[in-house]
């Protein structure tokens, strides 16, 4: 069996002729790393002398340092290179043409989680379009989707409700790496950059994150562990509720609550789901929702990760404290990812259709209704652009 190699990897011991003498701007943050923790922009300025011209970071900040949506990141210089670092989570999130002058190439390394929602991906897409503009090529050096590629969940996005968390339409969980994202979202969105890409040696479509032997890096701060990556594609609908989502806690994502839910109560009315144990928790946020509040929910353990569908999970769990807690639940109100007016849980289940189910009574047939995609229709939209086996 062949080693595996990030792309970043593979870049560094087989360089593209695209870099070749090439003045280049990198896409990256402290998630963006070798075998040996090195980060993609020491990589890459040791590879190429000299030719490494700016720097780009995503949400977050460059060393992923902002805790939450929509704190936005400064512009800054790098101390040790004396190259801008432009922020893509501040005034703009598309690199400017001015930001782009002077570069041949635009080098993107950036660890995605395999989530519709999760801004890397739409950051890649502004990008794509950025140097489609400029008339500059575009490198993805790929890294694994920590979900795997074989296993679908959500709906797909409806076009009226694009936003920051989703531009064009894809499931929730959509089974693709970042370069095989950046294939699709070039065709299909009629974008036409002169993209390239680093492919992964080793790599398998079916394989979770920890079967390649490497650390978990947090990509963002709220998913330091691989569990809460997992649970993701269904917990960060919380998002678009006023129940916490384990911000301001060690464990987001994995844990979930609010101070008016009883745990032992919640847990009996949910029942069992595959790949999943829920276990009653009480926990106090020491920031965003609920903040040195004492909340009651659940505490969230991933025991089969083939077989763990979060996405159905979360909403059979709104659904659940709406109907036993009709009086205090509630949606949470815009702004959220710099849409205005439209609610956030519709720009980030992809329509109106799971809010309404859920303020109607969630039964099981809309339960089925708002959580199934047509995974064989997604598959022939994306069989072009998929990369590995």
């Amino acid at each position: 069996m062949t080693e595996f190699r990030f792309g970043l990897e593979v870049c560094e011991a087989n360089p593209p002729e695209v870099l070749r003498d090439a003045r280049f701007g990198l896409v990256m943050n402290q998630a963006s790393i070798d075998a040996n923790f090195r980060t993609a922009d020491e990589v890459l300025g040791e590879s190429f002398p000299g030719q490494l011209a700016a720097l780009f970071g995503p949400q977050h900040g460059l060393w992923a340092e902002q805790q939450d949506n929509m704190i936005e990141t400064p512009h800054v210089l790098d101390s040790l290179r004396k190259i801008p670092v432009h922020s893509l989570y501040a005034d703009v999130r598309k690199p400017t043409q001015a930001m782009l002058d002077g570069l041949d190439v635009l080098v993107i390394d950036l660890q995605d989680v395999g989530t519709r929602v999760y801004t890397y991906l739409w950051t890649l897409s502004l990008c794509l379009e950025a140097a489609a503009e400029k008339g500059i090529a575009v490198v993805v050096l790929d890294r694994p989707n920590p979900l795997g590629g074989d296993i679908i969940e959500g709906p797909m996005l409806n076009r009226e409700f694009a936003s920051f968390v989703g531009r064009v339409p894809m499931p929730m969980r959509h089974g693709l790496t970042l370069a095989e994202a950046a294939k699709y979202l070039n065709r299909e969105c009629g974008i036409g950059a002169d993209l390239h890409w680093v492919p992964m040696e080793g790599y398998r479509r079916g394989s979770y994150w920890p079967e390649h032997g490497r650390p978990w890096i947090p990509p963002s701060p709220n998913l330091p562990r691989f569990e809460g990556a997992l649970l993701y594609p269904g917990q960060v609908l919380l998002e678009g509720t006023m129940l916490s989502e384990g911000r301001g806690t060690t464990t987001p994502f994995e844990l979930c609550g609010t101070p008016y839910i009883d745990p032992a109560a919640l847990l009996n009315a949910l029942g069992e789901f595959d790949g999943l144990r829920a276990r009653p928790y009480r926990f106090e946020p020491t920031f965003q929702k609920f903040a040195q509040q004492s909340c009651g929910g659940l505490f969230l353990h991933p025991t089969n990760a083939s077989m763990l569908r979060s996405y159905r999970f979360t909403v059979a769990m709104i659904g659940c404290i709406a109907r036993l807690w009709p009086e205090q639940f509630a949606w949470r109100q815009p702004p959220y990812e710099y849409e205005t007016v439209k609610l956030p849980i519709d720009i980030l289940s992809g329509s109106t259709e799971l809010r309404e189910a859920i303020d109607a009574g969630l039964t099981p047939d809309s339960l089925a209704r708002v959580t199934t995609v047509d995974s064989s229709l997604w598959e022939k939209s994306i069989c072009f652009d998929r990369l590995y086996e």
